[in-house]
This record gives structure tokens, sequence and C-alpha cells, in this order.
């Protein structure tokens, strides 16, 4: 663990823990309302289409602002930054997939299975306690029970989940071993060429300037501002709480749901968000990192 990365707990883990928090949560409502503003796309460029557009404008801009410098990378730090933009890659793509095919707050309920899986599997004694009422919250959330789902979509979600759990360990080691956001920048141009290589000879023929456009500015909004603050937020924050604050996801998906498209929740979805809250605060309590 690096000196940059240790500094903030060892002066005062409380309020690194509360910066980290704040960073996830800011992340958490960029990527929601990213998803909105993707949404206008899939009629002319498809889901993976907008996904492309997004990873290609994020990793051209960063690559361009921030200049990754050879020497403040390893072997082994440059690996994981490769690493993590397949993930990246795959991880957005998969859940743009599952998001065409499912309601966006079961998609991202699925999709939160994997930081819960890194809570319970990194956690210790309280975290676990808090990834199990953070689950309790998501079930209540998202009613599995109450009808079917499309099984693709499902499949493409839990796809997501593995994912997503990687993209967490990985991108905790990436800012831990690489200064700034260098690591960051080197990432998402690699889930750039990912995506290109994956299904950008399919999107190209589909583009026109406005939709270019748009994924310009979406770019802005999902990944450079969320991947950024996550980044941030893994530097103060265990992989274990991390993982239990994503599940304030959903929670943010409801709410947003509520203000600006009208849609009322029911009380179980209301009850859900009073779980996943209290789990959000306990993992606060909980999540701040101490030094090795």
């Amino acid at each position: 663990m690096t000196a940059v990365a240790d500094a903030p707990t060892v002066v005062a883990p409380r309020r690194s823990a509360r910066a980290g928090i704040g960073m996830a949560v800011g992340a958490m409502l960029s990527v929601q309302l990213g998803l909105a503003v993707a949404v206008q796309l899939f009629d002319t460029v498809g889901p993976e289409g907008a996904v492309w557009l997004r990873l290609v404008w994020a990793g051209v801009v960063l690559l361009i602002v921030v200049r990754p410098k050879a020497a403040s990378f390893t072997r082994s730090s440059l690996r994981a930054c490769i690493a993590l933009g397949v993930v990246t890659g795959a991880l957005t793509m998969l859940f743009m997939e599952a998001v065409a095919r499912l309601p966006l707050g079961t998609a991202s309920a699925l999709e939160f299975l994997g930081p819960l899986s890194v809570a319970v599997l990194r956690g210790r004694g309280a975290a676990k306690l808090w990834a199990a009422v953070a689950a309790t919250g998501v079930l209540l959330l998202t009613q599995p029970w109450a009808g079917a789902i499309d099984p693709v979509g499902v499949g493409f979600a839990l796809a997501a989940a593995v994912c997503w759990a990687a993209y967490i360990v990985l991108t905790q080691r990436v800012g831990d071993a690489v200064p700034g956001v260098q690591g960051l920048a080197v990432s998402l141009a690699v889930s750039a060429l990912f995506a290109t290589a994956t299904v950008g000879w399919a999107v190209v023929p589909r583009l026109t300037a406005e939709a270019v456009l748009i994924g310009a500015g979406l770019a802005v909004l999902v990944p450079l501002v969320p991947f950024t603050l996550e980044l941030f937020a893994l530097r103060r924050l265990t992989t274990a709480a991390f993982g239990t604050l994503m599940s304030l996801e959903p929670a943010v998906a409801l709410t947003i749901g509520f203000l600006v498209l009208g849609q009322e929740p029911g009380w179980l979805p209301v009850a859900g968000v009073a779980f996943v809250v209290a789990a959000g605060i306990g993992a606060e309590r909980t999540g701040a990192r101490t030094p090795d």
C-alpha cells in the first residue's frame, strides 16, 4: 500500500471514511443520470453503441488531459490497469444489455450481488452484518417474487455482477499503485479498445452526428465522473465497506424515478430504502482503511 493511499487514513480514519462515502454516493448519482441519458441512444445505436460511444470518448479525453507517464507504472501496476480496463468494458456492456431488457431498479439490484459478494467475502464482523442488512433492502426494493423477468436480462445482469466484483478489487489495487488518475486513464483507454474490438464494427455504420454529440456528454456522466470518484473512494474505504455502500444504488434509482419520472414506490420499496441507508451508515462507521 502506498504512502499516498494511506495518508488520509492515518490522519483521520473517520473523516477519510466520510469523504470516501461522499465520493461513492456522488458516483452513484452520476451513473443513474448517465443511464437516463443513455436510453435515448438505444433506438439509434443500440445498447452496445451507447456503451461504445461512452468508453471511446472517455478514453480519448482522459488520455489527452492526464497524459500518463511511463515512469509512474511498474509491470505489475500496468497489468492491473489492463485487467481493470477489460473488466470495465465488459461490465459496462453487460449492464447496458441488462438495462435494455429489465427495469433499471431490478438490473441494478441483480448487479449489486457483485459488490455484496465482495463485502461478505472480505468483510469481518460488523461488515458482514451490514452486507446482510443491505441485501434485505435490495430484496424489498426489487421484490423478485412479484412477477416474471426476462431470463436473458437476468443473465446479463449476473455477468455484470461478476465483473463489478472484479472492478472493485482492481480499482483499489490500481488506485494504491499508481498516483493520481494515471491508472484510470490507461484503464479507460484499454476499455475503449476492448469495446471497439468487440462491438465497434457493428456500431460505426449506425452513427449519426447527434448520437456522437450525446455520447460525448454521456462520457462525462458515465464513466469519467463516477469512475474517478470511485477510484478516490477506494483509497479511503475497505472493499467490504465500498461493496456494502453500493447497495444504495437501487435506492438512488428508486428516488430518481420518483422525483424525475413520477414513479411512486410502495411501502416495501420504501422499507428497502431504509434498510440500505442503515447499511450505508453502518459501513461509514466501520469502513475506513487502516495502515498495513
